[in-house]
């Protein structure tokens, strides 16, 4: 360590976010200490086994995965990724799976079934806006006035080379990528192109999405989420912080000039404490009155949240003549959960290595769509497992129509709804990000909120995944940094 820790800063929430903020605090000087109510990091950014099998309910790609990628640095300073990782980079992205057969969807976007004037319009539309991000990227600099000890410094080039991708946003960000889609007249290439994000939000995610693979990132690496977070976990540990896993924040308060964090009866006060568990759950739960200011109150307005149900299956056949990941259209609608699904996005990680027993495979698949009602009603009605095996049954019986292998073959099943991501993480409805629909505005938590307490994670920057996890844990670490007057080191 570079100096001697005289600041203490108490992190709350040991997932992405959580994990990044503590690992750059530890290294710019600062004692932290995570505080973790789940008995792993990861948050829901993690995977887990059951009877020999391996789940991974987390990163099904990662951007930055690219070297050159400047977010691959940040993966890298705080061990999310070592120099040596292997990383998978699918191609094709999604193959789609139905009665006539299979078309892919590769990273060039060969392959895809032209079937007239109006499709050759629409694929050079789409090549022209991938065209326009070939060059975007999230920046990484560094906050004004802090002193840093490796300056990542601004560069107008940089920003000059992204121009093109700004020009567009407005026009993408105006429609949903459904909208953005049906520019195609072949339903198959809508199909498959629905796979890339949930086709209610705006098309600036999908092209933004999609083009992360057009330009050669995206990819998978070697262990998956659990692997990411335990190598950050470690790296944290490994400059001397702390984390206490089974522990839950009851109460987050101000003593005296301080801010202090409660468990049970220890009160832990720190020169900084960061909260990185969900913000639209934790302004009305971490506090003794719920927070009224006006961010949150237009955050418990407008939040709309991106909710699933996880269903994963071990299987004992050999699925590896199957696609990596498909785009299902289903013989027949799968009805589950008040819902009804005509496609599911499955993945297969039979050719993954350690995934599952020889000779053996996994499949999972996320069901999105808004059934944290639902769930919470046959919680407290008493119908809460019998409906889980139901939605289990049908979907089971549902993929069995489509890859036949697993008929009988089915070893272990597995279902995380909306109320098991709230319990083992208390993200506001079972969520793990916000949507993001067009003229949709994202009401975010402030970084700093009061000095001494600080705001990291989904909720505070874009609508979800990784790298707005990653970024704004780096933020929040610069901010606490500059406040506290210390030198920021991040690597």
């Amino acid at each position: 360590m570079s100096k001697v820790l005289t600041k203490k800063a108490v992190v709350i929430g040991a997932g992405i976010s959580g994990l990044t903020v503590a690992v750059y605090l530890q290294r710019s000087g600062i004692q932290t200490l995570i505080l973790e109510k789940a008995a792993g990091p990861g948050g829901v950014s993690t995977s887990w086994k059951r009877n020999g099998y391996t789940f991974e309910g987390g990163v099904h790609w990662l951007i930055g995965a690219k070297k050159e990628i400047p977010l691959h640095q940040i993966w890298l300073e705080t061990g999310a990724l070592k120099e040596d990782t292997s990383v998978y980079f699918k191609d094709p992205i999604y193959t789609l799976v139905d009665k006539e057969g299979t078309m892919p969807l590769f990273r060039d976007l060969h392959g895809l079934e032209i079937t007239g004037f109006r499709d050759r319009i629409a694929l050079w539309s789409l090549r022209f806006h991938l065209a326009c991000f070939n060059n975007f990227h999230q920046p990484i600099s560094d906050l004004s006035g802090l002193r840093v000890r490796h300056p990542k410094p601004f560069s107008i080039s940089e920003y000059v080379k992204m121009l093109p991708a700004v020009l567009v946003t407005p026009f993408l960000m105006a429609q949903s990528a459904r909208q953005y889609a049906k520019r195609f007249k072949n339903p198959r290439i809508r199909a498959l192109l629905a796979a890339v994000v949930e086709p209610d939000i705006n098309a600036l995610s999908f092209i933004y999405t999609l083009g992360t693979f057009h330009v050669g990132d995206s990819g998978y690496p070697q262990g998956g989420s659990l692997k990411m977070a335990l190598n950050m976990a470690e790296t944290f540990l490994s400059l001397g912080g702390e984390i206490r896993y089974r522990t839950p924040v009851e109460e987050v308060f101000r003593e005296g000039k301080n801010w202090s964090a409660r468990v049970g009866k220890e009160v832990l006060t720190a020169d900084a404490v960061v909260v990185s568990a969900d913000a639209r759950s934790a302004i009305d739960t971490l506090f003794k009155e719920p927070l009224q200011d006006g961010w949150a109150k237009k955050m418990r307005n407008g939040l709309r949240t991106t909710q699933c149900m996880f269903l994963g299956l071990g299987v004992e056949a050999d699925l590896s003549s199957w696609p990596r990941s498909m785009q299902i259209v289903l013989p027949r609608p799968l009805k589950v959960a008040g819902r009804t699904y005509e496609t599911i996005i499955v993945n297969n990680y039979a050719t993954e290595n350690g995934y599952a027993p020889e000779g053996c495979s996994v499949l999972t698949c996320l069901l999105h769509g808004p059934t944290y009602a639902y769930w919470k009603a046959a919680k407290e009605e008493g119908s809460y497992a019998a409906k889980k095996k139901e939605v289990v049954d049908n979907f089971v019986e549902a993929i069995g129509e489509v890859i036949p292998e697993i008929k009988g073959a089915v070893a272990v099943t597995d279902l995380a709804t909306p109320l098991t991501y709230e319990r083992y993480s208390s993200t506001f409805e079972g969520s793990y990000m916000t949507d993001w629909l067009p003229f949709h505005r994202l009401y975010h938590a402030p970084i700093r909120y009061r000095e001494g307490l600080y705001f990291t994670g989904q909720r505070t920057t874009y609508s979800g995944g990784l790298p707005p996890a990653a970024q704004s844990g780096r933020t929040a670490a610069q901010t606490v940094c500059k406040d506290l007057g210390v030198e920021f080191v991040g690597h």
